[in-house]
């Protein structure tokens, strides 16, 4: 999709953030921007319908920035409430969060517009000392954001806009109560936005229940009829999942290609297709949610950088990925649906570059993929039978011929996930490997790190070993064993093992006495016998 004629300047926009973009290399528009601008700066209520990678984001962020009163310009001081929020973007995924944030903070360069990201994952402190010592804009997700309500270090009753981006995402997958929630805590009076690249009628039903007039924005290119952006190639494989990873290996050393990001439909398979990358020799890095926060920061960074060139995500992924020079988008898995099939293939294609998108339909995934091409007419019912070996993918993706499945040594030039550092961010509900403090039985040691906690001391009833925790029927034995979480090594029920240092009985074995129905670990081992 090209720019318009029209400049930023052209419109009544604020000259620092004109300078602030021309000096990132944006002075032209695409068109949903040059639409919204007139009816957002003149505060009316926008629904904003583009496809994705089309530039939404400066969409609404252009208008919101130019509404704002920053510190040390005229008429902050005379705001109702200085430091409180102004403006409000809520989105559905950490990711997303932390593009939008960092769009705003490059159209925003030239001011001093105080935009604060608050999101899970991360730990309370910071966003909450951030928040305190005033904030303009705050960017972030309906959980987090709603616990910073409730808590009262988030005080929306200065804002005067909200946005939310992805507004299908938002409204029609489950987060309908949480936006309630939020707005309800904002201002009657405010301007809201809503953008997003796919817009069913219930959706935009339910949207006008929370705004005035809304202006309906359409933008499309007019030789652009279809729903897929034009500039991205796309090519569908039936494939058998036993060849999958042969394939995508082989599609990967396809001449000129950039970066990639693979999608699955699963965490373990996201996990799995990494790692199996990494083994053939590429540089991949896997994002998912069952990392924490800062793994999946680093793989983005890494992937960003391009110490990492191919990035294996869940579909958690797919709203929010902005990187340049994504040429190449993997299905492995067919999609789940129409919407899910745009938002991954449009992470490549994006500003007007060309793009190539290949996904894989296993045989028992025909009925699903015929519903998608069907309703995005992209004219592939019947997608041709497919393997490694075949010779069609070397001329669809332009393979060099005799490519196998495994980079060349001379090729692995990349330097990989481990050589970006990963940032310490004070997670919450992160699994560090390691078991927390354990508490000790009377006599113990208090240390408890690992499996040396209550039962590495002298247990209740002065014998070694015989510690406070008892067993559990549960599974999820007490501070001296397997932690809850799966944290620290699991030790054997049985094991036999040898008297703590100082204790009766040094060196001599110990039996225990099963009872029957209960636990032979923990407190309910019978004291060690008597030695003769």
């Amino acid at each position: 999709m090209q720019a318009v004629d029209a400049s930023f300047g052209d419109f009544e926009v604020r000259p620092e953030i004109v300078q602030a973009l021309a000096d990132a290399g944006i002075t032209h528009p695409f068109p949903i921007q040059a639409m919204t601008l007139p009816v957002a700066l003149q505060r009316h209520d926008i629904i904003g319908q583009a496809k994705t990678g089309t530039g939404k984001t400066l969409g609404f962020g252009v208008p919101l920035l130019n509404s704002i009163v920053a510190p040390g310009e005229p008429g902050y001081d005379e705001l109702a409430g200085p430091g409180k929020p102004q403006a409000l973007v809520v989105v559905p995924t950490r990711e997303l969060a932390v593009q939008v944030a960092g769009d705003l903070a490059t159209a925003s360069a030239r001011r001093t517009v105080r935009v604060v990201q608050v999101y899970g994952g991360r730990a309370y402190e910071p966003q909450i000392e951030a928040l305190n010592h005033g904030v303009d804009v705050v960017v972030g997700t309906p959980g987090r954001m709603i616990d910073m309500l409730k808590q009262r270090h988030l005080d929306l009753s200065r804002v005067r806009t909200v946005v939310l981006d992805e507004a299908d995402e938002m409204l029609d997958l489950g987060f309908l109560p949480d936006v309630e929630t939020l707005l309800a805590a904002t201002p009657a009076s405010r301007h809201t936005m809503l953008f997003s690249a796919t817009m069913p009628g219930a959706v935009v039903a339910m949207a006008r229940r929370y705004m005035t007039q809304p202006t309906h924005i359409r933008a499309a290119d007019p030789d652009d009829g279809g729903q897929t952006v034009k500039n991205i190639t796309q090519v569908v494989y039936r494939a058998h999942a036993l060849d999958k990873v042969e394939l995508l290996a082989r599609i990967l050393q396809a001449r000129g290609r950039g970066l990639t990001i693979v999608f699955a439909r699963t965490k373990r398979t996201a996990a799995k297709v990494a790692d199996e990358l990494v083994e053939r020799g590429f540089a991949a890095g896997a994002l998912h949610g069952d990392l924490g926060q800062g793994a999946r920061e680093q793989a983005l960074r890494a992937f960003r950088h391009g110490k990492v060139d191919v990035l294996v995500a869940t579909d958690v992924a797919a709203r929010g990925i902005d990187v340049e020079d994504v040429t190449h988008v993997v299905n492995y898995q067919c999609p789940e649906d129409e919407k899910t099939y745009l938002h991954r293939t449009g992470r490549t294609g994006r500003a007007g570059a060309k793009g190539t998108a290949v996904t894989f339909v296993d045989w028992d995934d025909m009925p699903r993929w015929s519903l998608i091409d069907k309703a995005l007419d992209l004219g592939k019912p019947e997608p041709v039978e497919t393997y490694s070996s075949s010779p069609h993918i070397y001329s669809d993706l332009d393979i060099p011929e005799g490519v196998k499945g495994r980079l060349p040594k001379d090729q692995q030039t990349r330097a990989g996930l481990a050589a970006e550092a990963i940032e310490d961010l004070g997670e919450t509900g992160k699994r560090t490997g390691k078991a927390p403090a354990g508490r000790s039985g009377p006599g113990g040691s208090g240390s408890g790190s690992g499996a040396a906690g209550s039962r590495g001391g002298r247990g209740r009833g002065g014998h070694a070993g015989g510690g406070q925790g008892g067993g559990r029927r549960d599974g999820a034995r007490s501070e001296g064993g397997q932690h809850a979480d799966g944290a620290g090594q699991e030790r054997p029920a049985r094991a036999e093992r040898p008297a703590a240092e100082g204790a009766p009985g040094e060196g001599q074995p110990r039996r225990r006495r099963r009872r029957r129905g209960g636990s032979s670990s923990g407190g309910s081992t019978a004291p060690a016998q008597p030695t003769a």
